[in-house]
């Protein structure tokens, strides 16, 4: 007996251990996201479908004094935990350009060079296909996203073959590839603005200002504002996700009474788990709920879906490619470290695995503009991030596994 339990209490260990480093993977987050994706269409095409849309569709309030928001569920997530996401994108991207690969200047002109052909190509694509239907061309922006959790997860199914230079690299891309899609959001996707509300927001702004000039290191101060801020960023008309990137550009990067204490990377460390085990699998459970009673080929084939799909597959690894490609030749820059020209090519391709970003702009550009589109933006998200990430595995798995690509001259 008491064999038999130390061997449970060894198989426990084990086990523990297992799960642990299988979670700390960075494959994880994007085998979790597929997971609930997968889920969220098998109930919406199940006979409990009805109560997914009742669930999503729930109105939930809250209200203090005259102060009153009232959002469907779907618009909570959409609207508040993404703000978290945002939020801690926008530590990452300080973290990156204070001390981290983005503060080389060597790293950054290849994948910022790269991310403006990722955006601009699938957009082209896009808009060639819906030019004449105005409705449609709001979905513009949707293909020109790079799914960052996706992408590393798949680069991380290769293990070790993978050169750093080249995680260094789709990191940075899908990192600019961010902040283009912030600006997009910021520029293109608001409704009617409310002067009032973006001159609370403006003193939220100067408040947090004068903390971080004041030296305040209690991060709980500024989320506080950060929260204040929201609210008034979401009564203003400015997509309210875009408070968590103002908010992260405040929040100290050093402790001036311990510089070994980092107030940014304490918090970014703390909100790395819930991000990916908790927002980011809510929010594509709540929004890739397809239900494909009545879809024929006609849906598939329609100028939205098409424009989505051929954008993120066809345009990603052309725009990025040929961008990259262009500057190198050009001599702007230099291919990476241990990286041959197939190399980046699959990694061009696999930037076109745009699922969390390019369902978040597709919910902006037809359910919180007002556009009631019939067709479902959705299934051109998912063939494209699929064939996208199939190609862009295959065709690394090919040229790492080459002693010629691991050992190509550069030209």
């Amino acid at each position: 007996m008491q064999e038999l339990s130390f061997l449970n209490n060894h198989m426990n260990i084990v086990n523990h251990n297992f799960i642990k480093k299988f979670i700390q993977q960075e494959s994880f987050a994007g085998i979790l996201l597929v997971s609930t994706a997968l889920v969220a269409i098998l109930i919406a095409n199940s006979p409990i479908s009805p109560y997914y849309t009742l669930l999503i569709d729930t109105i939930v309030e809250i209200k203090i004094g005259t102060f009153e928001i009232s959002k469907p569920l779907l618009l909570w997530v959409n609207d508040g935990l993404m703000a978290v996401f945002f939020f801690l994108i926008g530590l990452e991207l300080k973290r990156e350009f204070i001390e981290g690969e983005l503060s080389d200047r060597k790293n950054i002109v290849l994948p910022a060079i790269g991310a403006v052909g990722g955006m601009a190509v699938p957009a082209l694509i896009y808009i060639l296909l819906n030019y004449d239907d105005p409705f449609a061309l709001q979905g513009w922006a949707i293909p020109a996203a790079t799914d960052i959790a996706f992408a590393l997860g798949i680069l991380a199914l290769l293990g070790s073959r993978v050169p750093t230079s080249l995680k260094v690299f789709l990191t940075s891309l899908a990192i600019f590839d961010d902040v283009g899609a912030i600006l997009i959001i910021a520029f293109f996707y608001t409704s009617k603005i409310s002067v009032l509300a973006l001159l609370v927001a403006a003193v939220c702004c100067a408040v947090l200002y004068m903390l971080n000039k004041l030296k305040v290191f209690n991060t709980m101060m500024y989320i506080f504002i950060g929260v204040i801020m929201w609210a008034a960023m979401l009564k203003s008309g400015v997509h309210a996700t875009l408070a968590g990137i103002i908010l992260a550009m405040f929040i100290p990067m050093r402790s001036s009474e311990n510089p070994d204490v980092s107030p940014l990377k304490n918090l970014e460390h703390d909100l790395h788990s819930i991000v990916v085990l908790f927002i980011l699998p809510i929010f594509a459970f709540c929004n890739a709920g397809i239900n494909f009673d009545g879809f024929g080929v006609e849906q598939i084939f329609h100028g939205v879906p098409l424009g989505i799909a051929l954008g993120l597959f066809l345009g990603n690894q052309v725009g990025v490619f040929s961008f990259c490609w262009i500057a190198i030749k050009l001599k702007l820059t230099e291919l990476p470290d241990n990286v041959s020209w197939l190399s980046l090519y699959g990694t061009a391709a696999l930037c076109g695995v745009g699922f969390t970003m390019s369902l978040f702009i597709g919910s902006l550009a037809f359910e919180e503009t007002g556009v009631n589109y019939m067709i479902d933006e959705r299934l051109g998200i998912i063939i494209g991030s699929i064939a996208s990430g199939l190609l862009g595995y295959t065709i690394l798995r090919g040229s790492l596994n080459s002693k010629l690509s691991n050992n190509a001259i550069k030209t």
